[in-house]
Parts: structure tokens; C-alpha cells; sequence
């Protein structure tokens, strides 16, 4: 059971011989890959990561989320980015986008320093009022501004609230093998510390315990997540691009983007894959955008975003294409019933399951956008289940390091990410920064 491309929607847009011209930059990408020789090869860890993981740990990781869901009731992920992304995206979209308000045997889990609003931060506080809090501090150094100032706050929370001892039983740390600042003050407190790999970066970090704790947590099977992982790094080693799917989503978006398609706008139909479309935004988005280059990654939930960006989609610029998640299973369903007055003229669809009607949807959707000048790929995927998800996970990660190699470009660092950083330092008046505050308050009319 493995995730398909199917390219059928792009006749008319992609022709035969461009997939044929396309091969030998796919080729030459897959051996860099492969051989470690391309750009950011020391950030190849997740390449292998599905079978060469650290089995201790893994088996550390589901001890702890067992513990966790005995003695918790609000589990506390404190990171931004892939240290929180990967783990929300697959939490909502195996369990539920309503998670936390469903009757359940596992804690709230509650998603903490992926911004800097003091009023998100106050509300997760009062929720936490009276109910067994533990917390999963996630950070490389422990000193990125975001959730250093969660984190900061959730300590001191515990602290006051159960105690100094009690609190670094509480709090588990995901972090750097042997250097930074959280892992010193985790070594000093006692916390149970997870390792941040060396050779993962932050977004292809969701399979390392950065995301396999609190999805464990959560109640799902981490070791199922892994096995759809570990099929995908099999199945995926071909570089044929007419047998690998993975590669040939690569190629067609490289072909699309070169005829002017800047945008793809990822497409579900199931509203559990809100989160997962915001982690495919930050894997994409932060891995090629760069050197003026890449595409901008967008996403919708169909049909639901049809009333309010479907008109654009239809009828406006040539400038995007779509991808769209398909699945063939989907855990609850229901059928639509008779009434007997048939007040909404509904009657045609008695006796339907609504699975039926979305799928309909999805196909009217697809052939009108194809007739409105926009092409579509489409992501077959077997089930909403973990295997399907961990093969997922990985199909996207290695289409992406192909793709940007194909674009030219390091699919492994952020150098933009920190320009913000140094100028917000500044503005704050951050030891180090003095020299660059005068200019920017100028800037900013304020001399």
C-alpha cells in the first residue's frame, strides 16, 4: 500500500517528451542525494532515518508517552516550526482536528512558542488551572526567542504550582545530544532529555523523537508511522521517474514552475489535513525559497475553501497549479438519510455515503479547474491511518531535497530565517546588537 501520482489532469499542460528531458537532472539529483555529494549533505540523517534509528530511544520515547498519559491531563509541546509542526500535523490528522474536545483515555495536548502573543499564552495558562500539567520543551539550542519565553514561563508555572522536584518530573526535553543551553539545564534539573540528530534539520525532524513524542502521547502508533517510512525509503530508490512517483511529483512541479505556474496550492478534502498542509508548507517553503527562486507553497481544504477561493482558482491568473490528496479510506463516514418531505431537494443522495458525494466533488472540482487553465496533480493515498502517513512523510521529504536540487539550491538550510532575528534582537536592545538599533529606528521613523 503506497502513495500514487496520478498526472492525467496535466495533458494539455505537460507534454510527453518534457518528462523525458527532465531525467537527467533527476538522475543527477538522486546521485548527489545518494552519494552525499550535493549541496547540505551534512543534513542527510533523515535519508536512512526510517530503518537506522535509535531503537533505545525509540522504546525510551514510548515508555515516556505511556507514563505521560497515566499522570497528565494537559501535555504542554513547547518549539516553532518542524519542532511543533510535524507532530500537530499528524495528531489532527490521525486522531482529529477536534482532539482535544473529544472523550478520550489520552491527555489535551496544547501547542505552545510558535508565536509571541502574550494573550495565547496568558489563555493556555488558565486552561491549565487545576489539571496535571507535564511539558515537552523542543529546541536545538534552548535559546530561539519563541519558545525560550514559553518555555520560561511553563517552567516557573510548574515550579510554583507542584513544586521544584515535582516539576522536572514533569518536563521532558528534546534537544541537542551533548551542547546548547536547554541541554545543560537539562542535565542540571534531572529532565528526561530526547536527541535532536545532528544531521536532521528542524523540518525533516517529524519521525525523530521531536515529533514521536507527543504524537505518542497522543495515542497513535508511532511503530506503524515508522514501517509506512521504511517502505517509502524502499520504494523510493529508483531513479526512473517513470517508476518512481516520488521523483516524477518532483520533475512535474519543476516542469510547471518553468512555464510560469510560481504557486502550487496543495489541495484536501478532508479537514484533518489542515496541519499537515501547514507542515508542507514549512518543508517546501523554507527548503526553496531561495537565491529568488522556488515556489510559493499555499494550501487549501476543498470543498470548504471552494466558496471562498474557488472563484480565483477557476477563473484567475495562470500563475498556480494544484496537488490533491486523495485518500481511499477514511475512518468514520456516514449515509445520507430519506426525508420524507425532501425540504431540501436532497433526496438524490438518500442512501449515499458521504464519502461518495466528497469524491464526486474532488472529480467535478478537478475537471473544472482543468477546464479553467489550471493543471492538477493528484496524491492517491490508501488510508488515513499511520503506515499511510509515515510513507507520506517521507515521499514528501525526498521529493523535496530532488526538487530543490533541481532548482539549484540547498534544500537544507534557512539563511533568510535569520534576518528577522537580528533585527528584532536589535530593536530590543539585545548585549551585542547596539550598533544596528540606530539605523533600523531611523528606518522605522523613530530618530
Amino acid at each position: 500500500m503506497s502513495v500514487s501520482l496520478e498526472t492525467r489532469y496535466l495533458e494539455g499542460f505537460v507534454r510527453a517528451h518534457e518528462w523525458g528531458a527532465l531525467q537527467e537532472q533527476v538522475s543527477a539529483a538522486h546521485e548527489a542525494l545518494h552519494s552525499g555529494t550535493g549541496l547540505g549533505n551534512d543534513f542527510l540523517g533523515w535519508l536512512s532515518l526510517p530503518t537506522d534509528y535509535d531503537k533505545a530511544e525509540f522504546a525510551r520515547i514510548q515508555a515516556a508517552a505511556e507514563r505521560i498519559r497515566q499522570d497528565t491531563d494537559i501535555f504542554i509541546v513547547i518549539g516553532i516550526g518542524g519542532s511543533y509542526l510535524g507532530a500537530r500535523a499528524a495528531i489532527e490528522f490521525l486522531k482529529s482536528p477536534l482532539y482535544n474536545a473529544k472523550k478520550k483515555d489520552t491527555p489535551d495536548i496544547y501547542f505552545a512558542g510558535n508565536s509571541i502573543s502574550g494573550t495565547a499564552l496568558k489563555e493556555l495558562l488558565e486552561l491549565c488551572e487545576g489539571r496535571r500539567v507535564s511539558v515537552n520543551v523542543i529546541s536545538k539550542s534552548g535559546t530561539t526567542t519563541e519558545p525560550a519565553i514559553a518555555f520560561r514561563v511553563f517552567r516557573d508555572y510548574l515550579e510554583r504550582t507542584v513544586g521544584h522536584e515535582e516539576a522536572k518530573k514533569r518536563i521532558y526535553a528534546t534537544t541537542d545530544r551533548a551542547k546548547g543551553t536547554l541541554k545543560g539545564l537539562a542535565d542540571r534539573e534531572g529532565y528526561e532529555t530526547f536527541v535532536v540528530p545532528d544531521d536532521v534539520g528542524g523540518r525533516y525532524s517529524v519521525l525523530t523523537a521531536v515529533g514521536l513524542l507527543p504524537i505518542a502521547v497522543a495515542g497513535c502508533d508511532i511503530a506503524a508511522l515508522m514501517a509506512g517510512a521504511a517502505d517509502a525509503q524502499k520504494a523510493l530508490a529508483d531513479p526512473d521517474i517513470t517508476r518512481n512517483d516520488c521523483y516524477r511529483y518532483a520533475a512535474a512541479r519543476n516542469i510547471l514552475l518553468r512555464k510560469g505556474r510560481a504557486v502550487e496550492l496543495m489541495v484536501s478534502y478532508e479537514p484533518c489535513c489542515a496541519m499537515l498542509n501547514e507542515w508542507w508548507k514549512q518543508l517546501y517553503g523554507e527548503s526553496e525559497g531561495k537565491d529568488g527562486k522556488g515556489l510559493f507553497p499555499a494550501s487549501v481544504v476543498f470543498s470548504t475553501d471552494l466558496h471562498s477561493l474557488g472563484q480565483f482558482v477557476q477563473d484567475g491568473s495562470n500563475m498556480l497549479f494544484e496537488t490533491v490528496m486523495q485518500f481511499g479510506r477514511a475512518p468514520e463516514d456516514m449515509v445520507i438519510e430519506e426525508d420524507a418531505d425532501n425540504v431540501d431537494g436532497l433526496n438524490f443522495l438518500a442512501g449515499r455515503a458521504m464519502s461518495e458525494i466528497n469524491r464526486k466533488a474532488f472529480e467535478g472540482t478537478v475537471l473544472a479547474h482543468s477546464d479553467g487553465g489550471t493543471p492538477s496533480l493528484v496524491l492517491n493515498i490508501p488510508a488515513i491511518d499511520e503506515h499511510s502517513l509515515g510513507y507520506l512523510i517521507y515521499f514528501f521529504e525526498k521529493a523535496c531535497a530532488i526538487s530543490g536540487y533541481l532548482l539549484g539550491v540547498n534544500p537544507f538550510d534557512q539563511p533568510g530565517v535569520e534576518s528577522y532575528k537580528r533585527n528584532m534582537f536589535a530593536l530590543l536592545g539585545k548585549p551585542g546588537y547596539e550598533s544596528e538599533k540606530a539605523a533600523l529606528e531611523k528606518r522605522l521613523g523613530r530618530e
